[in-house]
């Protein structure tokens, strides 16, 4: 990408406009050659590794607006035309989907795309980008491709001739059709114009920003509103009952896709109109005419706020690809889907199947009456002649009105009774690569219009992603809490004289996975304890710890003094080289003598509970935090520990909380501890960390380990 940026020289689209339209020119005669319904030129931006739109054609720019500046490291086809210097061609809705989701969310209408690089031998100029309608063959003929490449070239050698003459490019104004003012500059004859105005319903024509440039005397007592006061406004400007995303949306469904598209529409207070939209590569014409009847069949889900609308609009599918990037996990993923978009295209059942080692496996389902319908699907191959194997090999939607038109094409699905009446069958294909199945249940037959298909289509590019990113963040989070499983003692040893129970909680942002440890010890008759803390809560810390763990138990089995344990701990984790401090308490137990001695690293102090019932927080003498100064010494501190004493060993994230003033929080840890203390020593470890594992939010980890002096013998 660099190297593209690099070679882009002194051309810019930042310094004085050429005399004649070069890029207006060989935009518009690459339109004609292909007959594309509308095109792009982008230039590459001299100081920074962006494209820039230099010139549109066909559509208004507002169709483009998320793609007037685009970073070469952007998915989408004109910077991957630069990226790899060839033509990138997308066929329809389904590739975009797949390909190119982002687009397809904003843009979900059958269209195909070209992308091409504008580049010489040794220099990239910029890019190009045409659309022709959803009817356009699912590949370019030689005839297209051979056009298209000549032109891009012949651009480039006018540019580079250009640079080296210092002639600098600049944008253009967009190529459009002449807004028609009047009658006979849009219908083309007076006498057409005449004979439109005696037609019995309305007739309008909007030029490519949707602008009324004409409208017969029907149209205006239909919508009630003059003439004059709709001729230079938007439709759904105008007249303020078509103020709806849904119906501007119609629209742009009818340039993007060049195809003819309808809606019904309530005028105030219950006349019902059908709006026929038939677009043309100078803007389009609309038929407006009554039509109770369509409402009697359509209006009722629109009359009552409480019934599930079918998803068409992009504001809708906008809103919901924002709510896609709020799960994190699979089944965050999968509560999301059924939360949020089932009941929003009104489907009622939910399957979401992920793909591994050429098998399906059921991640999640909602809506099916018997569970164990739905365990068919696991562990099904994918050259299985079911719709769900099938679409993902194959990689094309399918669309099933009802259970007949199923059954007729999967003769096996006659022994599923789902008790469901339509299905969509969505393959989730994610970089290429297929991830799995979304099947979306009706509990009657469904239509499935070309608008909704398009719309389900481009979710299921984004539902993709979501998968992916869920699948990958559940794999590091089973590999995270497995490390930390394998680093952390699974069971405590049983030690003479001493009762012990340990707690650990990760923090809940993060990977959950931290650098709190603890281990007890037993070697050579004698009893260790200790319990540390490695800055951060991800693998590099918990890797960490597991090193410093490992290197104290050593150190203990060796027989070293707890200040030598220490001051070896500190000089291995300097000799490690990490960034990352630790703090540590160790101690050697006594119990026949009642003793412990207690060495502390920058920990937080313990508390010791006496037989009386009273809490003390114990001030050790102590050295600086492990692998800061490799010279620090770490002295001990004797505490008396009689029978029935209970130390409480824990880690800041304990005590640790904002808005809370530590003093006070360890104040009141021991007020908890005094209070529980004579409980058996796993219910008094539930008790202390209670209201932390309950939080909804823990911004450390948390390890906690008690160890009770009882009877010896």
């Amino acid at each position: 990408m660099s190297d593209v940026y690099a070679s882009r020289g002194r051309t810019t689209v930042e310094t004085a406009r050429l005399g004649h339209p070069m890029l207006s020119l060989a935009l518009a005669a690459m339109m004609d050659d292909v007959d594309a319904h509308s095109g792009a030129v982008y230039l590459l931006t001299a100081d920074e590794p962006v494209l820039e739109m230099a010139v549109m054609a066909g559509l208004p720019r507002s169709f483009a607006a998320p793609w007037e500046r685009v970073g070469l490291s952007t998915p989408v086809p004109v910077a991957e035309a630069v990226r790899d210097r060839r033509l990138v061609w997308v066929n329809g809705e389904e590739q975009m989907a797949r390909r190119y989701p982002r687009i397809a969310v904003v843009l979900p209408y059958p269209f195909a795309l070209a992308a091409l690089p504008v580049a010489t031998r040794d220099t990239t100029y910029g890019a190009v980008f045409l659309t022709w309608p959803g009817s356009h063959p699912p590949e370019l003929s030689d005839r297209e491709r051979d056009h298209l490449t000549s032109a891009c070239d012949r651009l480039a050698k006018r540019l580079r001739r250009a640079e080296e003459e210092g002639r600098p490019v600049l944008p253009e104004p967009d190529l459009s059709a002449p807004s028609a003012t009047t009658v006979a500059g849009t219908l083309g004859t007076v006498e057409a114009a005449r004979m439109v105005a005696r037609l019995p319903y309305g007739m309008c024509a909007l030029d490519l920003h949707g602008r009324i440039s004409f409208a017969n005397a029907a149209t205006a007592e239909l919508l009630g509103i003059p003439v004059s006061g709709l001729l230079g406004t938007q439709l759904w400007a105008s007249v303020p009952w078509l103020n709806d995303p849904s119906y501007e949306d119609r629209y742009r469904a009818a340039l993007m896709s060049q195809h003819v598209t309808s809606f019904v529409a309530l005028k105030p207070p219950n006349d019902w109109l059908s709006f026929r939209l038939y677009p043309g590569t100078n803007g389009l014409s609309v038929r407006i005419s009554r039509a109770r009847a369509v409402a009697e069949m359509e209006g009722a889900a629109r009359r009552d706020d409480d019934e599930p609308g079918r998803l068409v609009t992009i504001n809708h599918v906008l809103a919901l690809a924002s709510a896609l990037t709020e799960a994190v996990g699979v089944q965050d993923m999968v509560e999301l889907v059924a939360n949020e978009i089932v009941p929003a295209i009104g489907a009622q059942a939910l399957l979401m199947l992920g793909s591994r080692a050429g098998r399906l496996h059921v991640l999640g389902h909602r809506g099916y009456a018997d569970p164990r319908l739905v365990e068919g699907f696991d562990g099904m191959p994918l050259t299985a002649q079911t719709p769900g194997a099938h679409v993902l090999s194959s990689g094309v939607p399918a669309f099933f009105e009802s259970r007949q038109q199923l059954e007729h094409l999967y003769p096996m699905q006659r022994t599923t009774r789902d008790g469901l009446g339509a299905w969509a069958y969505l393959p989730l294909i994610a970089q290429g690569r297929p991830v799995g199945t979304c099947v979306l249940g009706y509990a009657e037959p469904h239509p499935f219009p070309a608008d909704e298909r398009a719309v389900l289509t481009s979710l299921s590019g984004l539902i993709s992603q979501a998968l992916e990113r869920a699948l990958l963040y559940d794999a590091k989070h089973q590999l995270a809490h497995g490390l930390q499983a394998a680093l952390l003692p699974h069971s405590l040893p049983s030690i003479p004289g001493i009762e012990s129970a340990s707690r650990y909680l990760p923090a809940t942002r993060g990977m959950d996975i931290g650098g709190d440890f603890f281990d007890l010890v037993l070697s050579h008759g004698r009893a260790s304890a200790v319990i540390g803390d490695v800055q951060g809560h991800n693998v590099t810390a918990a890797g960490l710890m597991g090193q410093i763990r490992t290197a104290v138990r050593a150190y203990t089995t060796v027989g070293q003094a707890p200040q030598d344990v220490m001051s070896s701990t500190n000089r291995l984790l300097i000799d490690l080289g990490s960034e990352l401090f630790a703090s540590c308490l160790y101690l050697r137990l006594d119990p026949e003598h009642g003793m412990a001695v207690m060495a502390r690293a920058g920990h937080p102090p313990p508390l010791l509970r006496r037989p009386d019932g009273k809490v003390k927080v114990l001030d050790l003498a102590g050295g600086p935090l492990l692998g800061i100064d490799a010279d620090a010494v770490y002295p001990t501190t004797e505490v008396a520990l009689g029978e029935g004493s209970l130390l409480a060993l824990y880690t800041d994230g304990l005590i640790e909380s904002p808005g809370v003033d530590i003093e006070d929080a360890l104040a009141d840890l021991g007020e908890r501890l005094a209070s529980v203390g004579e409980q058996a020593l796993d219910a008094v470890a539930d008790e202390l960390v209670r209201e932390t594992e309950t939080a909804q939010e823990r911004l450390d980890d948390v390890a906690l380990l008690l160890l009770r002096a009882a009877k010896v013998g």
